[in-house]
């Protein structure tokens, strides 16, 4: 059985001051807020850090976002959970390319309590590339799957 699909997993692109101390500060600020980190990647530059990151609750993270100022974009994910990631990362870059769809790119969440691999893909069109690797047999995952 198929199971329909869900709110899109969203991630934020955070601008953070390149200094030390920045990332703990926006994850204590979150914290408070009872929103847990899932993922993150961080591009550093002289000037500036952008943190990608994925939490529980996105419309929590977003409203402080919001309420402090803090510069920041959304787009969508997909996550697929993996129980042989050595395997299945494989599988899925090649659907991915069979289907002439774009990876922009990819990093790994948190361990899922379950204990999968969970992988995050950026692609060219959202809906499209979590149609191929849903119907290719991969478990994508949905913002209710990850909430904890």
């Amino acid at each position: 059985m198929t199971k329909p699909p869900g709110s899109p997993v969203r991630q934020f692109s955070v601008l953070l001051q390149n200094r030390a101390g920045a990332m703990e500060a926006l994850l204590r600020l979150l914290q408070k807020e009872g929103v847990a980190l899932l993922g993150m990647s961080l591009q550093d530059s002289r000037d500036a850090t952008v943190a990608r990151i994925v939490v529980s609750d996105p419309d929590t993270a977003e409203r402080v976002f919001i309420e402090k100022g803090i510069p920041h974009t959304t787009c969508l994910l997909v996550v697929v959970a993996m129980r042989d990631p050595s395997r299945e990362l494989q599988e899925c870059l090649r659907h991915l390319r069979l289907a002439e769809t774009n990876l922009d790119f990819s990093y790994a969440l948190m361990p899922h309590p379950e204990g999968k691999t969970l992988v995050a893909f950026h692609v060219e069109d959202h809906e499209f590339g979590s149609s191929v690797l849903r119907c290719s047999g991969m478990t994508v995952l949905y913002e209710e799957d990850l909430s904890r």
